[in-house]
């Protein structure tokens, strides 16, 4: 039996144009509290979707985004009309974010989940030298290059695509290996793989180029 959606929960951006559409909404629908609502309806950019995903994942419910920012490739176009009906009718796509393992040189092991993208950077003015790996089997030997990120089909319309990576439909199974600014091998643009891949991506100098981290933090979002 399908599940019917009836009580929402506004979460807005602080811009102009998102605080009016929540306006808007609460005058037509009543805004919920967050533990009494059954769906979350987030007004923003990608970037607000995202950081509303990693912010309130932990009440486990649905997330509906309306396009109140720039490019919306995670959002829906903004319509406040039937608001109830369209949510109850939307698909719904299931969001795997990356689970992340780093060691460092002195054998420090750090854990994290990023629904965006991993990526490492180099932190010196030395170009970073990385060996990568997937499923245990070395398919770059060297690499020389600013970074490299992996990134998961909600975060490939970010800093992935600012790095010339693929944009990844939701649904595709696929994660975009991506490397940043690469000098050797020139020709790189990286690859994509299956989303249950292990990527291991080496330090091969990292006495004399160390490298810095970043991610960008089970979610579900309705189209």
């Amino acid at each position: 039996m399908a599940i019917s959606y009836s009580k929402i929960h506004i979460i807005a951006d602080a811009t102009p144009t998102a605080q009016s559409a929540k306006k808007l909404i609460t005058k037509k629908y009543k805004n919920h509290s967050i533990n009494d609502s059954d769906v979350l309806v987030v007004l923003g950019g990608d970037g607000f979707m995202l950081s509303s995903l990693k912010k309130y994942q932990k009440y486990k419910l649905p997330f509906y985004g309306m396009n109140k920012g720039n490019r919306g490739f995670l959002l829906n176009k903004f319509d406040e009309k039937n608001l109830i009906n369209k949510i109850n009718k939307a698909d719904i796509a299931e969001l795997h974010p990356l689970e992340m393992y780093a060691k460092n040189n002195n054998g420090k092991i750090k854990t994290a989940i990023a629904i965006n993208e991993v990526s490492v950077f180099r932190e010196t003015r030395q170009a970073a030298k990385l060996e990568i790996k997937i499923d245990n089997k070395v398919r770059m030997r060297e690499i020389v290059c600013d970074g490299t990120l992996v990134a998961t089909p909600a975060g490939s319309t970010a800093y992935n695509l600012s790095a010339r990576g693929p944009v990844l439909d939701l649904e595709s199974n696929l994660l975009a290996l991506t490397p940043i600014s690469p000098f050797k091998p020139r020709g790189w643009r990286g690859a994509t793989i299956n989303s249950n891949a292990k990527v291991s991506i080496k330090n091969l100098d990292p006495k004399k180029d160390p490298l810095a981290l970043l991610l960008t933090t089970l979610s579900f979002v309705m189209f």
